[in-house]
């Protein structure tokens, strides 16, 4: 209160860090017009939108997407290929494998704009007309599957995991660098699948319909 009798405010830093800098700011005459105005407010950066092409499963697709779509969603969404599933959106869980160029790829962690013009083949991509690929044959046969959310990504997993082992790929378990084919152990399957999480806990089965389609004694 000033000698006057009327009250004022006092400003210090200690005010400005406690009662945060937007209050601050009002209390020291307000932030610019520009900074308050609806116009400023509202304005967003305009995305401009690309021409992707995807050879999904064999066949052509021209998209024209925001470059900010998954790979994933431009499946799911644009391509109507809901075979891959959206579990965590992080990477972590394996529901959203898909092969591109045959290698296995978690498609919610890339952008559908860096795949232009590559083979990408999901789930929906593996059977030849009503005959079922093996390693979908193997899953039905030994019930690897319960609920099924992540079954379409073990597959795709599976099939990846596969061609590594048979192209010689390093042991993951005993971590030896190899020019043969690693043994394909029920240590070593599982190692090379742990990026594929089932919640139904379907692993036993998972592993034998793997062992099958692998042609390794069950």
């Amino acid at each position: 209160m000033d000698e006057n009798g009327h009250r004022g405010v006092r400003i210090t830093r200690r005010t400005v860090l406690e009662s945060g800098t937007v209050t601050a700011a009002f209390l020291l005459g307000g932030f610019p017009q520009i900074a308050l105005s609806a116009e400023a407010a509202d304005t967003e950066t305009a995305i401009t939108p690309i021409s992707v092409e995807l050879q999904v499963n064999g066949a052509l697709h021209r998209l024209t997407l925001d470059p900010r779509t998954t790979l994933l969603d431009a499946l799911r969404e644009h391509l109507a290929l809901t075979g891959s599933k959206k579990g965590c959106d992080h990477g972590q869980c394996g529901a959203c494998t898909v092969l591109l160029d045959g290698r296995r790829i978690n498609s919610c962690l890339t952008l559908a704009a860096m795949h232009d013009g590559q083979s990408i083949t999901t789930i929906e991509g593996l059977a030849d007309g009503e005959a079922l690929h093996p390693l979908q044959a193997a899953f039905i046969e030994h019930d690897g599957f319960q609920c099924g959310y992540c079954t379409s990504g073990q597959i795709c997993s599976a099939m990846g995991m596969l061609s590594e082992s048979r192209a010689g790929a390093p042991s993951y378990v005993t971590e030896n660098l190899v020019e043969a084919q690693p043994a394909l152990t029920d240590a070593e399957i599982r190692e090379r699948m742990s990026g594929n999480i089932c919640r139904c806990a379907a692993y036993p089965n998972i592993l034998a319909a793997i062992k099958q389609a692998a042609g390794a004694p069950t």
